[in-house]
C-alpha cells in the first residue's frame, strides 16, 4: 500500500499479484488514500479473508509508533505476513525525524521481509533491524511508449524544480547557490541559463518570496511558477535540460533521480541519503552554500556528448536506457514475487 501509487503498481506483476484498491478514509476526497486504512487493526480484522499479505511502502507518518505496534501485532495474530520496503529512512514530508525513525524501527522489527532500494540503504536498515534486507532496485515508472529526448537550445540549460516547497526542499539555499554558480560560469564565458520552477500552490510562501528576490536581476536565472505538471509534462520539462539540480535538504532515495536516468538527464545533487547510490555515473555532487562546488558539478555533468537535449546522442541514449529498464522491470517484479513467496512460506511454517 498504497496501491494507487505508481511505484507500487510498477513492481506488482499483474499476472501473479492482485492489488486491492486503497480503502477510502472516512470523509476524504475521492482518490485520497491517506491516512491509510490498511494499517488500522480494525480494518485488518474486518478484511482478513480478502488479502494474503500487507506490503507497506508509504504513509506511515499518518500513525505513531504505538499505533504501528498495534498494526504489527494484529497481523501476527491473524497469521498475515508483513513486507516493508524502507523508502524513507528520513521522511521528506517532515522536519523532525525522531518519531518517524521510531516508526521505521517498529515496522522493521515486525516485518517478515524487508526491502531497500540500494546496497547502502540496505546497510542502514540492517543496522536498525539487525537482520538481512533484500535489495531490489527502483524500477522505471515510465510506460513503454516513446520517451522525449528534449529540444535543441542555444545555451546549456540547468533546471531545478522546487515543487510545493515541502519540508525536505531547501528552496532558498539551493536557489542562492545556483544564482552565484551561474554568475561565475557566465563570467568565465559559459553560455548557460538556469530555470527555477515552483508549483502555483506552495507550502512556504515566505520561502517562495525569498526565492523571487534572489533571482530578481540575476543574469541567466529565471523563476517559473505554474500548475503542478502531470507525468507527461514533467518528462518533457526534464528532457529539455542539460542537467537537473535536486534541491533536497534531507531524504533517502529520489524518484526524480530515476526519472532523470530514464531521460538521460544527469543530476546535480547534495550528498544526502542514498541518492548517489541509485545511478552513480549520473550523479554529480555539490554543497549548498558553495557555488564553486556547484559550478564544478554542472561542468562535469554536462561534459558528455549525450547530455545535450535534442541531439541524436541523447535520443540514442534514451532508447538504450528504455530497453535496459524494460528488462530490469521484469527482474524487479520477479524479485518482489520471490519476497512474497518467502513471507507466505514463513507464515505457513510458523
Amino acid at each position: 500500500m498504497p496501491s494507487n501509487h505508481p511505484y507500487v503498481a510498477a513492481i506488482a506483476d499483474p499476472r501473479r499479484v492482485t492489488l486491492l484498491a486503497d480503502p477510502p478514509p472516512p470523509g476524504a476526497p475521492s482518490g485520497q488514500w491517506w491516512p491509510p486504512q490498511v494499517l488500522l487493526p480494525e480494518w485488518l480484522e474486518a478484511h482478513a479473508d480478502d488479502f494474503d499479505l500487507v506490503h507497506v511502502h508509504f504513509g506511515i507518518e499518518s500513525y505513531g509508533p504505538d499505533e504501528l505496534r498495534a498494526t504489527v501485532a494484529t497481523l501476527h495474530r491473524l497469521g498475515k505476513p508483513l513486507v516493508y520496503t524502507v523508502h524513507d529512512l528520513e521522511n521528506p514530508q517532515l522536519n523532525q525525524q525522531d518519531e518517524h525513525l521510531a516508526s521505521v524501527s517498529v515496522l522493521a522489527a515486525g516485518a517478515d521481509e524487508l526491502i531497500a532500494l540500494t546496497d547502502s540503504a540496505a546497510a542502514a536498515v540492517e543496522a536498525i533491524a539487525r537482520r538481512s534486507v533484500a535489495v531490489i532496485s527502483h524500477p522505471t515508472l515510465l510506460g513503454h511508449g516513446p520517451r522525449p529526448s528534449g529540444r535543441t537550445g542555444t545555451t546549456v540549460r540547468i533546471g531545478v524544480h522546487l515543487r510545493d516547497l515541502r519540508p525536505n526542499i531547501d528552496g532558498v539555499g539551493t536557489t542562492a547557490t545556483l544564482v552565484r554558480a551561474i554568475a561565475d560560469l557566465r563570467a568565465r564565458g559559459a553560455r548557460i541559463d538556469a530555470l527555477v520552477r515552483t508549483n502555483e500552490r506552495v507550502r512556504d510562501a515566505e520561502a517562495a518570496a525569498s526565492i523571487d528576490r534572489l533571482v530578481e536581476g540575476a543574469d541567466g536565472v529565471t523563476v517559473e511558477r505554474g500548475a503542478r505538471l502531470d507525468d507527461d509534462a514533467l518528462a518533457a520539462w526534464l528532457a529539455d535540460l542539460d542537467a537537473c539540480m535536486l534541491p533536497y535538504r534531507h531524504g533517502t532515495q529520489s524518484g526524480w533521480a530515476e526519472l532523470c536516468y530514464d531521460l538521460a538527464v544527469p543530476i546535480v545533487s547534495t550528498r544526502i541519503g542514498h541518492i548517489a547510490a541509485q545511478h552513480p555515473d549520473d550523479f554529480h555532487s555539490f554543497d549548498v552554500g558553495d557555488p564553486v562546488s556547484l559550478a564544478r558539478a554542472i561542468v562535469d555533468a554536462t561534459a558528455p556528448a549525450w547530455t545535450t537535449p535534442g541531439s541524436l546522442a541523447r535520443a540514442t541514449e534514451v532508447e538504450r536506457r528504455q530497453a535496459e529498464r524494460r528488462a530490469e522491470l521484469d527482474v524487479v517484479r520477479a524479485a518482489h514475487l520471490e519476497v512474497y513467496r518467502r513471507a507466505l512460506s514463513s507464515e505457513v511454517a510458523a
